[in-house]
């Protein structure tokens, strides 16, 4: 697969840093261990556990592929220290194969996810259409977009924009980070890996399981002119589900179209869909988030 943009230098290393940190040490027939890939957040970012779970599983069930995960993020994650995941064979069938996965650090448990396997076999088909939006091409990748704004950004903020990063992200409408706008609760986003990717699918699929979580809780923020970078808002993921529907390849471009139709209680609800570039719905996404405006 050929990547026709310009490519970074130092992106295409934390692309294939990435890659390798979700590939995991295999300490025994189910217990695997992961380092961590720094985001320049203060912990574990919660799109990397989720991708090293899944691969901890799928690592279990050689014969079925992932279409389904639910993941519940318990507390945050120590950078410093390594994630070991711990895999537990609940089913094994002839059809699907179900997976828990819970990750531990200093003794304790971060994170829980369960995950349904299925052989592939023919079936009815349908799926809802591809929303008609600008393309890629022309479009600002955010990280380079956050990169010119770096001097008015808090020193926080700054770890996290000189990270290189391994996922090219371009919004279809950015929005001001410092001074958002209320806007609909939607919003579209094209992504796909920086660079070329191997042809093992579980990588595309672990791949995609990191990037979704990036950004998806901004949808549940925008009606109320709300960013991640304004210090008295406070946000982290609560949980994240995923499906997996058709076959796809994430060193080309995926249209993600995410919405909010719920928050309440210092809570926001967040769903989206995965698009490949012929329209094919590839993948979906739910997650509640923790959204808390300090005083």
């Amino acid at each position: 697969m050929s990547i026709t943009a310009t490519q970074n230098p130092r992106r295409l290393a934390a692309l294939h840093d990435l890659i390798q940190q979700l590939r995991l040490e295999q300490l025994d027939d189910h217990r695997f261990r992961g380092g961590n890939i720094d985001i320049g957040s203060p912990s574990v970012f919660g799109g990397q556990v989720l991708g090293q779970a899944l691969m901890a599983a799928a690592r279990t069930v050689p014969t079925q592929a992932v279409h389904s995960l639910h993941g519940y993020f318990l507390r945050a994650g120590d950078k410093a220290s390594p994630i070991d995941y711990e895999v537990d064979a609940v089913r094994d069938g002839a059809s699907f194969s179900m997976r828990r996965v819970v990750a531990l650090q200093h003794g304790g448990p971060i994170f829980h996810m369960s995950a349904s396997f299925h052989r592939s076999e023919p079936g009815v088909d349908h799926q809802r259409e591809m929303p008609v939006t600008l393309p890629p091409e022309g479009l600002q990748d955010e990280h380079e977009a956050r990169l010119a704004l770096r001097d008015r950004l808090p020193e926080a903020a700054r770890a996290v924009v000189d990270q290189a990063r391994a996922i090219d992200i371009r919004p279809v409408e950015p929005l001001d980070m410092f001074a958002p706008e209320p806007r609909p609760p939607a919003n579209q986003t094209w992504m796909r890996a920086h660079g070329p990717l191997p042809d093992d699918p579980l990588i595309h699929q672990a791949l995609l399981a990191y990037a979704s979580d990036f950004s998806l809780l901004l949808v549940a923020m925008r009606p109320h002119g709300l960013t991640f970078m304004q210090p008295q808002v406070q946000c982290v993921s609560l949980d994240h589900a995923m499906w997996f529907h058709r076959d796809f390849r994430f060193d080309d471009w995926l249209l993600y179209e995410t919405d909010s139709p719920s928050a309440t209680g210092a809570r926001g609800f967040c769903r989206g869909n995965l698009f490949s570039r012929d329209g094919r719905l590839v993948a979906s996404v739910a997650q509640e988030g923790l959204i808390r405006l300090r005083r």
